[in-house]
């Protein structure tokens, strides 16, 4: 579960990184790119838990995690806060603003993708795709109400919900992710020229020896056994 949240909280294994990257001058340094961005993703995610966490806490409520403790566990505890209906908007505004510039960070690579391979162009691509990802959306949410006894098969027994909701979250977060960040790094490692790696990271000397050692064999080992582990438990 760790590793398929750092998956998604790093954007790593949906290309969105690699879309961003494409437009990346010649003279930036992806490596020093990537550290910067993971640093500042982590002080953001603590600053963020000893933001939330505290408040939840000090009205008694369970925690939780994920959409549990948004919409459910946060609107009661900014309930109980003195002017918390302030600040309880002021978060709900934040969240609609964070899912809105995740959301076109996630169109990026297929609408890319799509402007490539088809004569709609950019704005056609686009329309493409954010109409496919509302339709999803919609059963994504009616699941968690009108369509929660939706369980074709059982193919939804496994998962905590029993809903589509739940379905998409564990496979996008537990299994998409972890499976193509484990086969990006077994084709930059072993498919992809060590020269041409070696320019496009700008990276030199023994920064760059220990990254590639680390991507040809310690990450694909370390994903690949958390990402069995999870499909096996």
């Amino acid at each position: 579960v760790a590793l398929g949240h750092a998956f998604f909280t790093l954007s790593l294994g949906m290309a969105i990184m690699m879309a961003y990257g494409s437009y990346l001058g010649d003279d930036v340094s992806v490596g020093r790119t990537a550290v910067t961005v993971s640093i500042m993703d982590t002080v953001v995610a603590l600053m963020a838990g000893l933001a939330i966490f505290p408040v939840v806490f000090a009205n008694g409520l369970e925690a939780g995690a994920g959409p549990g403790l948004i919409f459910q566990t946060l609107p009661l505890a900014f309930g109980q806060m003195p002017m918390g209906s302030i600040f309880g908007a002021l978060f709900f505004v934040l969240l609609l603003f964070a899912a809105w510039t995740s959301a076109i960070s996630l169109l990026e690579p297929v609408v890319e993708w799509l402007e490539d391979k088809l004569i709609v162009g950019r704005v056609g691509s686009t329309v493409v795709v954010g109409v496919a990802c509302w339709l999803l959306g919609i059963a994504s949410i009616l699941s968690l109400n009108e369509w929660s006894g939706f369980a074709p098969l059982g193919m939804f027994e496994r998962f905590e919900g029993n809903t589509i909701f739940d379905l998409l979250d564990f496979f996008t977060a537990n299994v998409m992710l972890p499976l193509s960040g484990l086969l990006t790094a077994l084709f930059v490692g072993w498919c992809v020229a060590k020269e041409s790696v070696q320019s496009n990271l700008a990276l030199s000397g023994g920064s760059f020896a220990l990254w590639y050692n680390l991507v040809r064999f310690v990450t694909p080992v370390a994903v690949a056994i958390v990402f069995v582990y999870n499909l096996m438990s």
